[in-house]
């Protein structure tokens, strides 16, 4: 009798082995519910709102900040009233912007996934849809990353330390390698 048991949970125990290590297998058991297949809905709604999804990391990381980020930390920096007005505009017009480049790219991914799920989708339109999917999405980079352009110029070099200090950034974007001090070549304030 015990033999009998043990061998049964033995045998339950490696079907669940067998049935795991298969999805462990494949990554995408699941994903097919999705309403757009390679969008997750936090992507989807991410690119809906004009969210910037670590797109600018490269500049928020080596101290050029972002508008919304600067908002958050406002008080630490002593914005002034212009500044502030201007920072919020800023923002607006950036989400504004990100928004529609996002709506674009959700559009386009959806015609691509209805183009699958109809079949018959010959390379062409594969091309055609993934190419401008590729075009929308380095454009909604090239903005957010902009705006930490826009956003490094109307910031003091001392408001620039709180900022990086007020993130976190303690040190890491202090000296640059091209051997300038926090401003940038060609910059001046």
């Amino acid at each position: 009798m015990h033999r009998v048991i043990a061998f049964s949970g033995l045998m339950g125990a490696s079907l669940a082995l067998v049935m795991s290590a298969s999805a462990a297998a494949n990554p995408y058991s699941g994903l097919q519910e999705r309403e757009i297949k390679a969008l997750s809905a936090q992507e989807t709604e991410d690119l809906l709102e004009g969210r910037g999804m670590g797109m600018a990391l490269p500049a928020e990381l080596h101290g050029y900040p972002g508008p919304l980020h600067v908002l958050e930390v406002a008080e630490e920096l002593n914005l002034t009233a212009e500044q502030h007005r201007e920072t919020e505009r800023l923002f607006e017009t950036m989400r504004e912007q990100a928004r529609e480049l996002g709506r674009r790219i959700v559009e386009r991914e959806s015609e691509l996934d209805a183009r699958f799920a109809e079949g018959g989708i010959s390379s062409d339109t594969i091309e055609t849809l993934t190419v401008e999917i590729g075009e929308l999405r380095g454009r909604l980079r090239h903005l957010h990353l902009s705006y930490h352009l826009k956003m490094d110029a109307l910031l003091s070099d001392e408001q620039k330390a709180r900022y990086r200090q007020a993130r976190g950034y303690h040190g890491e974007a202090e000296d640059r390698p091209d051997g300038h001090h926090h401003g940038h070549p060609g910059h001046h304030h």
